[in-house]
């Protein structure tokens, strides 16, 4: 989501005839947009605007925009306190304070009808920042904003407010003008992408959204993250086994395998409602990809609940798990009513120990495809290592094609042609938990 907001952020700045630069030293606006969502995140988001005093005073005329969760939708009047270097603090997924400001700052006059133009990256008019532009393959584009779930231990509804789905012309419109722009790839993005549409009293589910988007000529594939298991229902999970642009790729979070623990997380679900779910999925999309997330050390988690998470990863084998040890954010239910007693040395083993089994479990699963033919997305040209491309296959080879197949797993592969943005056959021969190295199966004819 936050990847999405900064690329609405640069194309708002570009309407108004900026363009980016390589250093934040060298900017006349710097926009830190901020994450929230573990300490480590908010500490380097601290770290990291502290670091921008000295050129503030060095440059005083340059403009510092702090965007995101860290000040939310209501503000934060405490940052305005600690750092009164910031020129602007704009909530998540708002270019409007920022630009705003910059106007202002240029003596440039304007109204409401001159703002909706300058705002139109958010009503479906999104032209991508002139740095991807023509070269984006795949691309996330919000559908749900905020979220009213609340799980004990989230701090997104506090910092990105209720939440609010975007009308389905609106979207269409912003997948449309990407398409035009090259990109052949979309994942919808909600904190509870399932729920698209709930917050109307008659508005169109995302199953709904799914058939129109499928119709959108020129784009080839349709993703959509994050949802949850309490709304990932069987009509939604024919919709994605019938329309032949929707991945078999789903994320749906666990987040722990022990119904005590998950009833103090009030994810409204138990552990065998979860298995149910998994089982429903892989009857429906046999050939489907699953991914989860799993929190470690939740306050009060014994070493028996433990236990059952672990137990429960073995037995149902998903593809992914994304995982992460607690995390306390103030002004959490989680963290108003319940002590973090699991001490970080335990969080530590507790991690490491479902991440080897993970490793070895996504080891096995994409072993099986050595010397199968997958259809891959090239995404573009592989240049260094980033999260989950680890494996040994995939380093040392900067000159490698990368791509995705419908499952969204990594694949590498060597080709002189100009394969971006297309669909190609890739035959795979080696296989590591996080990607896959293959051989492109001719022909293939490359475009420009």
């Amino acid at each position: 989501m936050n990847v999405a907001d900064s690329q609405r952020v640069a194309s708002s700045l570009e309407r108004l005839g900026y363009a980016s630069v390589g250093r934040a030293e060298e900017a006349d606006v710097i926009v830190l947009n901020t994450c929230v969502v573990r300490q480590s995140a908010e500490d380097r988001a601290y770290g990291r605007l502290t670091s921008l005093r000295p050129l503030k005073q060095a440059r005083p005329e340059v403009v510092i925009n702090l965007m995101g969760c860290l000040v939310g939708v209501k503000g934060n009047g405490s940052l305005r306190q600690a750092f009164p270097y910031v020129d602007v603090f704009s909530p998540p997924s708002d270019p409007a304070p920022l630009v705003e400001h910059l106007l202002r700052v240029d003596g440039r006059r304007f109204d409401q009808e001159e703002l909706a133009r300058r705002h139109a990256a958010m009503d479906g008019e999104f032209v991508l920042p002139m740095n991807v532009r023509g070269r984006m393959v795949a691309a996330h584009v919000p559908v749900v904003y905020g979220c009213s779930h609340a799980c004990t231990f989230c701090i997104i509804p506090f910092r990105r407010g209720v939440e609010r789905s975007r009308p389905v012309g609106e979207i269409a419109a912003e997948v449309r003008t990407l398409v035009a722009q090259g990109v052949r790839e979309i994942t919808l993005l909600g904190q509870i992408v399932d729920r698209y549409g709930m917050d109307a009293h008659d508005g169109p589910d995302l199953s709904a959204l799914l058939r129109v988007l499928n119709e959108v000529e020129g784009l080839q594939r349709i993703r959509f993250l994050t949802s949850h298991p309490n709304w990932m229902s069987d009509s939604l999970l024919a919709t994605v086994a019938e329309l032949p642009k929707v991945c078999e790729h789903i994320e749906v979070p666990v987040q722990a395998g022990n119904d005590e623990v998950l009833e103090r997380m009030r994810r409204g679900y138990t552990r065998d409602d979860y298995r149910r779910l998994i089982d429903r999925i892989r009857q429906r999309l046999p050939q489907a990809s699953i991914a989860t997330d799993i929190i470690v050390g939740f306050p009060g988690e014994t070493e028996s609940q433990f236990r059952q998470t672990f137990d429960l990863l073995a037995e149902l084998r998903l593809d992914v798990a994304h995982l992460a040890r607690y995390s306390s954010r103030p002004g959490t239910v989680a963290t108003r009513r319940m002590p973090d007693d699991v001490p970080e040395e335990e969080k530590d083993r507790r991690f490491r120990s479902l991440e080897e089994l993970q490793s070895g479990i996504a080891a096995e699963i994409n072993d099986r495809l050595i010397g199968e033919t997958v259809e891959v997305l090239v995404e573009g040209r592989h240049t260094k290592p980033g999260a989950g491309e680890l494996d040994a296959g995939s380093l040392g080879h900067a000159d490698r094609w990368k791509g995705r197949m419908r499952t969204n797993k990594l694949v590498f592969f060597d080709s002189p042609a100009q394969l971006a943005g297309q669909l190609v056959p890739v035959r795979i021969d080696w296989a590591g938990p996080w990607s896959m190295v293959g051989e492109l199966q001719l022909p293939v004819t490359s475009h420009q």
